[in-house]
């Protein structure tokens, strides 16, 4: 699934002749490092009610992130800088992203049990 968005990531780029929606792909590499550096590495950490500093300072991050990975696509499109076919073909990579996200972390919830 990772491999079907980055594969949608590259086309939306190479179908346009346009590298400009590569920028959320940076956003993909920014959205699991608040977990790696304040939480342990753990994806546990965005789901607890610990009031730590730190913590909550992941949870930003993270959260911060994301809607980025969203917007870079709607931002670049109102500045006519892709097309809108290729910000859709984001949104699509995004959510292939996300699922894959999501799969993981019910994964890794079933090995700790």
């Amino acid at each position: 699934m990772f491999s079907a968005s980055i594969l949608l990531q590259v086309l939306a780029c190479a179908l346009y002749n346009n590298w400009w929606p590569m920028l959320s792909a940076l956003m993909y590499v920014l959205v699991p490092m608040p977990c790696l550096f304040f939480g342990g590495g753990s994806t546990q950490v965005l789901f607890t009610r610990e009031s730590d500093g730190w913590i909550n300072a992941a949870k930003f991050l993270t959260g911060a992130s994301t809607v980025g990975s969203i917007a870079i696509p709607i931002i670049l499109r109102h500045a006519h800088m892709i097309e809108t076919s290729a910000m859709w073909i984001e949104f699509v990579s995004f959510f292939i992203f996300v699922c894959t996200v999501l799969c993981f972390h019910r994964a890794s919830l079933e090995d700790e049990w």
